[in-house]
């Protein structure tokens, strides 16, 4: 089997994989990891963290995919037990047919409820419903000096707290007790308005925001000048009534790693141009199913290919609400002058809803995430100018996304990092902790 790699394949460490398929397996695993036969490990599910934080200090993992199985559901309240390994897609088609979908979901389905819970994912309804953790009842652990510990908010409660955006290190997710919600069909009623500029965003944000569970904004980071920021608002609400039929799966695939990085400046601005364009009207309203509303990369498997074999970075990050404006201005304006772009930019609002997670990401603000081939030093200069200015407002990085933040950012960005450290599993040591926190 191929060697696991983070999806941003940036930095490059292959990973070795135990491959267990039952929960009583993972006790041994770690037990030669206590003996020292091998480095310290980490849990690994379907790899989509961008960065460093799904990669483990050993370059050893313990895969977690093979633990897949639906131990209880109750479809009378929405309920699920499940093994770690068992993805959003597959929690949706067991679901949707009976009236259930996942209170929140990240911009792909195929993460596990492991990597879920351990990077608190959140989405474009965050100013609605939280973070993944905030419907999280029980979580089952394995660890190397204690066994195995049911984590609730009232039992080993601190554990909880930690495990819930703990980056997979206070203990290898066995598996996860959710909440669903419930949905009239799987269905997206959608609303697409286009704006020409950053402050109209904001605007819209403030007039429909409130009105709307799911709210996000593709803008073109290129656009310069009074354009500059220019891209679709777009809010969804669940449709009352309709087909309740899982999506069929992708079937196109980037099939090899191209030489060089397709998405460049020549294909950036061409594409940025296209895709503002192609709502001729201000305004359109369809209804969409569920895949191509939360899950529009889904359909094109291993579009991380895409970038060569350089890989690329993500850059996500939150600012406060009462900065945000200026603040996400002059990022864009530093992306311009630097002559790098993304196609997939991101800028969606955050609310105020505290995760029981002690080192969740989002803050009640302006979430804006890019997509940058790994080119340096031009991504280091970037980065870097970046990095102040999200520091300065009193922002943070996603360390699910991360592969450069410094050890003096997060641990300004995320103080209670010492509390995850006090309770981290002996054994789980990942790159990027090594990296910020010791």
């Amino acid at each position: 089997m191929a060697a696991r790699l983070s999806w941003g394949r940036y930095p490059r460490r292959p990973q070795a994989a135990d491959a267990p398929s039952w929960p009583w397996e993972i006790a041994p695993l770690l037990a030669r990891h206590v003996e020292g036969a091998v480095g310290r490990t980490l849990a690994y599910g379907c790899g989509r963290s961008y960065g460093d934080s799904c990669l483990a200090e050993s370059d050893r993992v313990i895969a977690m995919r093979g633990l897949d199985n639906f131990i209880e559901a109750d479809w009378n309240t929405g309920t699920v037990l499940a093994q770690a390994g068992v993805t959003l897609a597959e929690l949706i088609d067991l679901g949707l047919p009976h009236g259930w979908f996942p209170p929140v979901t990240p911009g792909t389905k195929f993460v596990t409820l492991g990597g879920a819970v351990a990077n608190d994912v959140h989405g474009k309804n965050h100013h609605v419903m939280g973070t993944f953790g905030q419907h999280v009842r029980r979580i089952v652990l394995e660890r190397s000096d204690r066994g195995q510990v049911i984590c609730t908010p009232e039992q080993n409660a601190d554990l909880f707290s930690a495990t819930i955006g703990g980056l997979g290190l206070t203990g290898i997710i066995q598996a996860v007790e959710l909440q669903l919600r419930p949905v009239g069909s799987g269905m997206i009623a959608q609303r697409s308005i286009r704006f020409g500029a950053l402050d109209e965003f904001f605007a819209l944000s403030r007039e429909y925001d409130a009105a709307h569970e799911y709210t996000v904004a593709w803008i073109d980071c290129l656009a310069t000048g009074r354009a500059m920021g220019r891209g679709h608002y777009i809010t969804g609400d669940h449709a009352p009534r309709g087909y309740r039929l899982p999506a069929r799966p992708g079937r196109l695939s980037m099939p090899v790693d191209p030489p060089f990085s397709l998405v460049n400046g020549l294909t950036l601005k061409g594409f940025n141009s296209l895709y503002y364009h192609r709502q001729r009207r201000r305004e359109r309203r369809s209804l969409v199913g569920y895949d191509p509303f939360f899950y529009p990369l889904d359909k094109l498997l291993h579009w991380n290919r895409m970038y060569g074999r350089s890989g690329f970075q993500q850059y996500q990050c939150v600012v406060p609400a009462s900065g945000a404006e200026p603040v996400i201005g002059e990022i864009l304006r530093e992306i311009g002058r630097s002559g790098m772009g993304s196609f997939l930019a991101v800028l969606k609002q955050c609310g105020p809803a505290l995760s029981p997670g002690w080192m969740s990401f989002p803050m009640q603000g302006a979430s804006l995430a890019l997509d940058f081939p790994q080119r340096e030093p031009s991504i280091g200069r970037l980065f870097g100018r970046l990095d102040a200015l999200v520091d300065e407002a009193g922002g943070r990085l996603y360390p699910a996304k991360d592969a450069h933040m410094s050890a003096a950012h997060f641990k300004r960005a995320y103080p209670a990092w010492e509390r995850v450290e006090a309770v981290r599993d002996p054994v789980l040591m990942s790159h990027f902790w090594k990296r910020v926190a010791l």
